[in-house]
């Protein structure tokens, strides 16, 4: 078996690509430029690879991911939702488009610097899980990957924490090209995603009312997509209470927001199911996670259609339409993710 092992020069690739090295496997580094190609990093990397006596290729990939995931992520903020361009990047990319170009150079199989867990389970095949590092945990991010692309993946790192990492690499005098962690989306400079689109000419919505739930305007937004569901801060209302987002009425461009206590939300609609185990074989204790830092909920499921109807069992805070929503048995695996299209 040949393992393309994918490196950013970060931290987390560097110790997949060590640790694949020292179990004795065919390996070779593979950097994927994801933005528009940069030779001082492109050199870095393979100056690196070449002091650890592993081969390198680069692929330039911008192109593509133009496509796949910044025009869908600005295409989603035109019509008022909020998306997840990692996770869309980990199914089109990553686990995609990167997996492809391995192939290409010979490898059977593709390693990452994630910290999730795959394993062969007795009932479900091959299954992706928790992370030991809660902290780091990229399952969730990872719960779109379709489960073809996802068996000739490999996570070194899954049973580990990356204090340890950092430790180890320090002790052994091994630095990364790139050591400073990535910044959350990686194509919107200063994590600035309204300067970002309003740079790149989105076409963005107009203005409209802020009002609440009974029609009573309590001011102007300058559009929905500058916003997102439980949002408080940056309303600019002067109200007798603090207030949040509730929802969005995309149709008549209304911002829909009011006290906490009209807040909660008893669960949400999820479209485009990826399933990574077999809806039948789901068991009764479910959870789920509708955003990254959430710890897993417990809820239950039903059916409407395609879509998933997703109840919790104690109101929460509303998720954002666009973001996904990832479900768990109770063993914290992953059996499969979808888009949230609206909150309940």
């Amino acid at each position: 078996m040949t393992i393309a092992v994918a490196v950013s020069g970060g931290t987390d690739s560097l110790y997949a690509l060590l640790t694949l090295k020292e179990q004795g496997h065919d390996i070779f580094a593979l950097h994927a430029h994801f933005l528009a190609p940069c030779k001082e990093r492109e050199d870095a990397i393979d100056a690196m690879c070449a002091a650890l006596d592993i081969p390198f290729h680069a692929v330039d990939l911008h192109e593509e991911f133009e496509r796949c995931v910044v025009a869908p992520f600005m295409d989603e903020y035109a019509h008022g939702r909020t998306p997840n361009p990692c996770a869309l990047c980990n199914a089109s990319m990553k686990f995609g488009a990167l997996l492809r170009e391995a192939e290409k150079l010979g490898a059977d199989q593709i390693a990452t610097g994630h910290y999730a867990v795959l394993e062969d389970h007795p009932a479900y095949g091959r299954t992706l899980s928790r992370g030991l590092d809660v902290k780091k945990d990229q399952s969730y991010f990872l719960s779109l990957v379709p489960k073809h692309q996802l068996e000739k993946a490999l996570f070194p790192l899954g049973k580990m924490k990356k204090e340890d990492i950092k430790a180890d690499l320090a002790a052994r005098g091994i630095a990364p090209a790139y050591p400073s962690e990535s910044q959350e989306i990686c194509f919107v400079p200063n994590d600035d995603y309204r300067a970002f689109l309003i740079n790149r000419g989105a076409k963005l919505g107009t203005g409209g009312n802020m009002e609440l739930a009974d029609g009573t305007v309590v001011g102007k937004h300058n559009g929905l997509w500058q916003h997102t569901e439980g949002q408080r801060k940056g309303l600019g209302i002067a109200w007798k209470e603090p207030l949040y987002v509730i929802r969005k009425d995309l149709e008549k461009n209304i911002l829909i927001v009011g006290p906490k206590a009209e807040l909660l939300s008893t669960g949400c609609i999820v479209s485009n199911m990826n399933f990574l185990v077999a809806k039948e074989l789901w068991g009764k204790e479910l959870l789920v996670r509708t955003r990254y830092r959430q710890q897993p909920i417990p809820v239950s499921i039903s059916e409407q259609g395609s879509m998933l109807v997703i109840t919790y069992q104690e109101p929460q805070s509303p998720p954002a339409s666009g973001q996904v929503c990832c479900v768990y048995d109770e063993d914290l695996t992953v059996l499969g993710g979808g888009i949230i299209e609206s909150s309940m």
